[in-house]
């Protein structure tokens, strides 16, 4: 019969679904969310380039890099002359020297020391370390920014193998409904249209649920990349199977966080810091500098020619050097007012940044309290159309409700897990983002 020939195809293809849904998932790695983190803060590529420019920070951050430091440097050097000489003397006579070869050579170590430059080297050595503490702050927000992204994947990937779940559990009422049609129509109580509707009811389940197979997966290729893993395809299962939710931020303790460890807020304020460092750096051009140097040389030359063979010279030198820029052309008065400039500019952007933070945390604040409380209003929901599924079952086995209706009593039931499971996901969503403004997104390393 033509139904049963459906029949058979349909569970073929469950089939098909089922084994490679077993094949797939052998050789899976059941992680949590701190190892998912872990792996990710060790291997990603992304956070890779950043701690490299820290390194490099790190590195410029020496009293030799800021000029405290002496400068010593040895040069030497041979080289000679090949000449033609004529000389015409005085009484008429003429003498000519062909190829006079003279050589000479010269050796040297110096040292110099900047000994004072109006507090810019002192400066300068303060910019560097702010500017390494500037690039471990940026370092912080790579690694707070990489810990949210993955916390988000890890319960998107929890929300979609509920939703999974949740399509296997619509199949299996599908295919009920489908057992009980064929025998209500063997048994005459039904017409065969119920039947091959029944059918259609549940090749579309069928198909949502090997859709939502593609969701996970592409959840999953997600997550491997953003831990950096060889295997992109490497199958994961999280050892949550529902997501937990933190009911008890409050927002005046997270305001009080954000404004003390916010990484955005501290990230400005290193900024200003730095631009003010600048402004006495270009201060310090208009002071007196010292100079010292001192060396330690020897030359050597060779004559040909004249009353010497050769001369030999040794000897130390050292010297200190003052002076003071008198005019430069009005630069270091522009530099300075553009230095003033940048400074107020680096203020008024701290104070954006703490008015675009405190708005934010706000605004999520208020979507996580909302969603807690439409979490308990499809809490309310599920039970209710669990309830009503169960009624409704029972009167279609005895043909008091038409399929139409049980379609609509299963879909009720279908939504209102979908809704719950979205609400969870947006609250844990907004618990996230919560705990990053307020710098305390590594705690889901504990």
């Amino acid at each position: 019969m033509i139904y049963r020939l459906i029949n058979n195809n349909l569970r073929m293809m469950l089939f098909v679904l089922f084994v490679f849904a077993l094949k797939s998932t052998t050789a899976q790695e059941v992680c949590n969310l701190s190892y998912c983190i872990e792996k990710g803060l060790e291997q990603n590529f992304g956070l890779q380039l950043v701690r490299n420019q820290e390194q490099i920070a790190g590195n410029n951050y020496t009293r030799g890099n800021a000029g405290m430091l002496p400068s010593v440097d040895a040069s030497g050097r041979f080289g000679g002359s090949l000449n033609n000489t004529t000389q015409n003397m005085a009484d008429g006579a003429t003498n000519s020297l062909i190829g006079i070869h003279n050589m000479n050579g010269s050796a040297s170590v110096n040292l110099g020391l900047t000994i004072f430059r109006g507090f810019y080297v002192q400066n300068t050595y303060q910019k560097l370390g702010q500017q390494f503490e500037l690039s471990e702050l940026n370092t912080q927000m790579s690694i707070e920014n990489l810990t949210a992204r993955i916390a988000s994947e890890y319960y998107y990937y929890i929300q979609q193998l509920i939703l999974y779940d949740n399509m296997a559990y619509a199949v299996s009422l599908s295919r009920e409904r489908v057992r009980i049609d064929e025998e209500r129509y063997l048994l005459g109580g039904a017409s065969k249209v119920e039947l091959l509707q029944s059918m259609v009811y549940l090749n579309a389940d069928s198909s949502r649920y090997a859709r939502q197979k593609e969701v996970l997966r592409s959840s999953q290729i997600r997550l491997n990349e953003l831990m950096a893993s060889e295997d992109l395809g490497n199958n994961i299962t999280p050892a949550d199977t529902v997501i937990v939710l933190n009911e008890n931020l409050n927002f005046d303790d997270l305001l009080n966080l954000t404004l003390e460890y916010n990484t955005s807020l501290l990230v400005a304020a290193k900024s200003q810091y730095i631009s003010e460092l600048d402004y006495k750096i270009i201060e310090s051009r208009a002071y007196p500098y010292l100079n010292f140097s001192a060396g330690y040389g020897y030359n050597y030359n060779a004559y040909q020619s004249g009353a010497m063979s050769n001369q030999h010279l040794r000897g130390a030198n050292y010297g200190l050097t003052m002076g003071v820029d008198i005019f430069d052309g009005f630069n270091r008065r522009r530099e300075r007012e553009n230095a003033r400039i940048e400074i107020d500019n680096r203020t008024i952007r701290y104070n954006e940044i703490e008015q675009e933070v405190k708005a934010d945390l706000l605004t999520i604040y208020y979507a996580y309290e909302n969603n807690l409380r439409l979490l308990r209003l499809e809490e309310q929901n599920l039970e209710v159309a669990r309830e009503n599924l169960e009624i409704a079952m029972e009167r279609y086995k005895l043909g008091s409700l038409s399929g139409i209706e049980l379609r609509e009593v299963q879909k009720s039931l279908l939504d209102a897990e979908e809704r719950l499971i979205s609400v969870k996901y947006m609250t844990k969503i907004a618990e996230i983002s919560l705990l990053q403004i307020s710098g305390n997104i590594l705690d889901y390393l504990s």
